[in-house]
Parts: structure tokens; C-alpha cells; sequence
């Protein structure tokens, strides 16, 4: 493994804030408000504001670690250097479980989004083209990987774009503002808040990719706190256009929210297949830059023998770990071809929120923003608490499995 060439820096500050904008920016916001209308009615506004405010923590650490561990793996090797080998695995085996089972998730909503209606092997047989296609993207090159991602993300922007002002020269109405903000309890907000959370919480894609980012030092943070304020600020405004378009009441029950606020407004009919090509590009830019970030975590892991060593080559002309995106591949698309992942976001959930735990309480050790860091921490362990019990177990069981084989790798070796 020390014979492999490492990867090469090749992406600047707005190539960084482009990778993390098309993982914040993704199905999240074309999907999300749904679910979290449901637990907080206009509340759900609520919930935006305190996802942004952990998120902001989470991304405060994750840009201190970043900026003194420039290389790939993210919390999977600040964990590991701070805290121990054992926190480090912890983190790195939930981000990989739970973002290749992502993968599928995202793959299968593409397919959803871009075949409707089709036979659900059609869909699976696209989902695996999709992934396939990305895969062989990535495998070409991180620059190639930038140059879609930027396609990708000024075409979601752009149908964003569309539905908002389509519902403002609409019927927006500001009384649907007015009520409903506590719908479900105070509880209702926070796990309003986990939902929303989740949907824009990709900048740890920026800190995965570290090895890659010219003048890490400087770039990393810097990318990680511009494009979680673009971010932040595209949700609230999606988010509120929603509300006044169809209220809350209404979001509610929608399965594709974003497409009811905009017939709910009575919004040029055309808009509303402008939503569903935007949600499928979401999804493929989910996909893309999950594909990319899982690549660089499976490399970290494998170069400290967590996973197999054969995962740590690096292709000697593209500079990416080209066995780790392959086998990533080939795992995704067999989970696409043999089970629906499209539930999976509380199983995911779980594993992203113990990541971000694990990155802040490493960043207490640095000694510098630590009252960010503890709430940051304390913000992770509070969502945990706002899961669905089968999703917790799930996780739980998940990680006492890797656990478990770690331990008997070790005692192994020893």
C-alpha cells in the first residue's frame, strides 16, 4: 500500500462548493417538506432553522478537521487521529453502510423519476444504468466528476428557479403561514428537523474528498461554509413558496410536495413535469457525488487495513481509488437489482447523525471553537433521539456488526 501514488489535487474552492451544493441540493428538496409537514405543519419552518443551526456546528468542526487533516477519508481519520482507531471505525463503517444503501435508494429514485409508470424491472434496469454511468464518470477522473456535478446542479437551480416564481406569479396565499406551527408537539418540530436535516446535510462530501482540494487549509473550510449557506438559504425560500402555494395541510399528503405547491398554485401546467425532470437530475447529482465521497472513505479505511487492502490502489494516470468506486459500484447495483432501498432514509439517518457526533467530539479536542463543537455534538445526539425506534435498532444492529468483525479481524492479526 505505501508503493500507491496518492490522489492528485485538481479541484479549487468553487469545484469544492459545486461537489457539496449537488449533495445538499439533491431529491431532499423535492421530497422532504412532505414528510416534515406532516410531523409540523408550518412549524416545519421551525425545523429548517434548527437543522441549519446543527448543520452549521457539524460543518464548523468538520471545516477545523478538514483544514488540519487534508487528506481523504473525512471523519472516518479525524476520528481515528483524535479519538482512537476504534472511533474512526465507527464513523467510517456507518458512513459506508448506510451511504451505499443511499446509492440504491438514490438509483431507484432516479429510475422513479425518469421511467414513471414503468415496469419495475424497467425501473431497476435504469436505476443499474445510472449507476453504472456514474461510476465510469467517476473512474475517468475527479475533474470530470467537478464537470458534471456543475451541469447537473445549474439545471436543478434552474427548474428551483421555475417553481418558485411560478408560484409567486400564482395564488401564493400568507394566511397558510399562520397556523400549524407546533402540529405534533414540540417533538413534531424536532424530528421536522432530522428530516430536513438530512436532506441538505452533504458537505461532508467537501472533507471526503480533502486529498483532492488544492490549498486544503483554505479551500476545505471555506466550501463547506458557502455551500451550506446557498444551501440553507435555496430551502427556505423553496420552503416557504410551498407553504403559502398549498399550506401545510396540504404538503402533507403530497407524495411529490413540490409539484402540488406548484398545481396548488395554479402555476402554468408545464411546471409541473419542469419538477419531476428537476428531481430526477437531483437524484443523479445525489448520486454522483455519494458515489464519489463513499470512493474516498472505502480508500481511507483500506490504507489502515479497516477494509480490505486491495481497496487502497489508486489508478496511476485518473489519480482516484479506482477499486474502491468499482466495488462500490458493483455493490449498488446488485442492491438495486434485488431490493427497494427507498425507505432507507431512517436506517441512513442513524449512521450519517453518529458520523457528525464522532466529527464534533473530535473537534473538541482541537481545542478552539469547542462551545460549537459540544453543541454540535449535542444537536446530533438530540435528532437520534427524534428516530423512528426500527430505524435506531436497525442502525444499532448494523454497527454491532462491524464491530463484532473487527474485533475478531484484530484479535486475529494479534
Amino acid at each position: 500500500m505505501e508503493d500507491q501514488p496518492g490522489l492528485a489535487r485538481r479541484l479549487n474552492t468553487t469545484d469544492a462548493v459545486v461537489i457539496g451544493l449537488g449533495s445538499m441540493i439533491g431529491a431532499g428538496v423535492f421530497a422532504a417538506f412532505g414528510p416534515a409537514a406532516r410531523a409540523a405543519g408550518a412549524g416545519l419552518l421551525i425545523g429548517l432553522a434548527l437543522a441549519a443551526v446543527i448543520a452549521y456546528c457539524n460543518a464548523t468542526s468538520s471545516a477545523q478537521l478538514a483544514a488540519v487533516y487534508p487528506t481523504s477519508g473525512g471523519t472516518y481519520i479525524y476520528g481515528r487521529v483524535r479519538l482512537g482507531p476504534w472511533w474512526g471505525f465507527i464513523a467510517g463503517w456507518g458512513f459506508v453502510i448506510g451511504k451505499t444503501a443511499s446509492c440504491a435508494a438514490m438509483a431507484l429514485t432516479v429510475a422513479a423519476y425518469a421511467v414513471p409508470g414503468a415496469d419495475v424491472w424497467v425501473q431497476r434496469l435504469v436505476g443499474i444504468a445510472s449507476v453504472v454511468l456514474l461510476t465510469t464518470l467517476n473512474y475517468r477522473g475527479v475533474t470530470k466528476t467537478a464537470m458534471l456535478a456543475r451541469i447537473l446542479l445549474a439545471c436543478i437551480l434552474i427548474a428551483l428557479a421555475a417553481v418558485v416564481v411560478g408560484i409567486a406569479l400564482g395564488r401564493p396565499d400568507p394566511s397558510q403561514l399562520s397556523g400549524s406551527w407546533f402540529r405534533g408537539s414540540i417533538y413534531g418540530v424536532l424530528q421536522s428537523a432530522g428530516l430536513l436535516f438530512f436532506a441538505f446535510a452533504g458537505y461532508a462530501r467537501i472533507a471526503t474528498m480533502g486529498e483532492e482540494v488544492r490549498d486544503p487549509a483554505r479551500t476545505i473550510p471555506r466550501a463547506i461554509t458557502i455551500a451550506l449557506a446557498i444551501a440553507v438559504a435555496i430551502y427556505l425560500v423553496v420552503g416557504v413558496a410551498a407553504l403559502l402555494a398549498a399550506g401545510p395541510e396540504r404538503l402533507a399528503n403530497a407524495v411529490a410536495p413540490l409539484a402540488e405547491a406548484v398545481r396548488a398554485a395554479r402555476a402554468p401546467a408545464a411546471l409541473v413535469p419542469v419538477v419531476s425532470v428537476g428531481a430526477a437530475l437531483a437524484s443523479l447529482g445525489a448520486l454522483l457525488a455519494l458515489i464519489a465521497g463513499l470512493g474516498r472513505t472505502t480508500l481511507a479505511m483500506a490504507r489502515q487495513r479497516d477494509l480490505p487492502g486491495w481497496l487502497s490502489a489508486v489508478h496511476p494516470t485518473h489519480r482516484v481509488p479506482h477499486h474502491a468506486e468499482l466495488a462500490i459500484g458493483v455493490v449498488v447495483c446488485l442492491l438495486v437489482g434485488t431490493v427497494d432501498l427507498r425507505g432507507v432514509i431512517g436506517f441512513s439517518s442513524f449512521g450519517v447523525l453518529i458520523y457528525y457526533a464522532i466529527a464534533n467530539a473530535a473537534a473538541y479536542t482541537l481545542h478552539r471553537r469547542r462551545v460549537v463543537n459540544a453543541c454540535g455534538l449535542a444537536g446530533c445526539l438530540l435528532l437520534v433521539a427524534t428516530l423512528p425506534w426500527a430505524s435506531a435498532a436497525a442502525g444499532l444492529a448494523v454497527f454491532a456488526i462491524g464491530i463484532a468483525g473487527r474485533a475478531a479481524v484484530s484479535s486475529r492479526r494479534a
